[in-house]
């Protein structure tokens, strides 16, 4: 793997912007999980080194939800997005031929997973799932792995019970993202959700990285006000994409860029990246597989 990242840096004129052929613009894609003017805001500096590499006009689109990236994936209006694994499996069982994942973020340990956390505030008395029946359930976005496909499928098992409202819980409800959950747990709307966060570091911190760490960072929330209750199997992180499309030359700059990304800018990468990680390393469809089957299996 150290061979490859080594191969696709040296290959890739980060230094040296030209006009990149075949393409008058890049188009980059931002998945949701907090508001639209933060993502735009923490992927600014990825916008300017992308336009500055390829030397082409570069934009950002943050879409109301996860589905706005995969659908301008599929139809070419977005050129690269770092996905969920379940929105790149929604992705490549829509169209198989739409794009490549070329890297995945590395936690600080060296691991590429993550969990989909269920929590809730401390002063609820709510300390597992048991404490949540018949109160209000809030899952994020339906294309989200963490916050909807892995946690309705494991959720039921742990419960013995469906996730329909009424069921068990007494209300389950999609809030629209990972920083919308938080903050309506945080808030008292619903009595508990689910989020992701890489499980490393500290849950005072929201974690080393995920989407508590971002609400954290944002001062959305303090993490002393919030208890865990529930922990998915590790999920495997989800692929940097790009569009298959794309010309070769991009591609490898592209995936460079991204691959360096921590080294040439840390500030740049920990808002990108979502917190604190060791990198981008290459990653291969194989390594979806399992989400794609199970992805496949829900929607039957």
């Amino acid at each position: 793997m150290k061979n490859l990242l080594a191969a696709i840096v040296a290959t890739t004129a980060l230094t040296a912007p030209a006009f990149a052929e075949g393409i008058s613009e890049f188009r980059i894609g931002i998945l949701g999980g907090e508001n639209a003017q933060d993502r735009m805001n923490n992927n600014e500096c990825l916008r300017a080194k992308t336009e500055e590499l390829l030397g082409v006009e570069t934009k950002l689109f943050a879409p109301a939800d996860y589905n706005g990236v995969i659908q301008g994936l599929l139809g070419g209006t977005i050129d690269m997005a770092w996905l969920g694994a379940s929105g790149y499996a929604k992705t490549w069982l829509s169209d198989p031929e739409a794009v490549e994942p070329v890297l995945v973020k590395v936690n600080t340990d060296g691991s590429y997973g993550y969990y989909s956390l269920g929590f809730a505030r401390k002063d609820s008395g709510i300390t597992s799932l048991e404490d949540v029946k018949g109160k209000v359930f809030g899952f994020g976005d339906p294309n989200s792995t963490s916050g909807f496909l892995i946690p309705s499928i494991e959720i039921p098992q742990a419960i013995g019970a469906t996730m329909t409202s009424g069921d068990y819980f007494g209300e389950v409800k999609f809030t629209g993202g990972h920083e919308q959950t938080i903050v309506a747990v945080n808030n008292g709307d619903v009595d508990a959700g689910v989020t992701w966060a890489d499980g490393l570091g500290n849950w005072e911190d929201g974690y080393n990285s995920g989407a508590l760490r971002k609400a954290v960072d944002a001062g959305l929330v303090d993490m002393n006000d919030l208890v865990q209750i529930w922990k998915s199997k590790p999920i495997p992180e989800g692929p940097v994409v790009l569009r298959k499309a794309l010309p070769e030359d991009v591609k490898v700059k592209m995936t460079g860029l991204m691959a360096s990304l921590k080294s040439m800018d840390a500030e740049c990468f920990y808002g990108v990246a979502a917190g604190e990680a060791k990198g981008f390393m290459p990653i291969t469809h194989d390594a979806y597989e399992v989400i794609i089957e199970a992805r496949r299996l829900k929607s039957n």
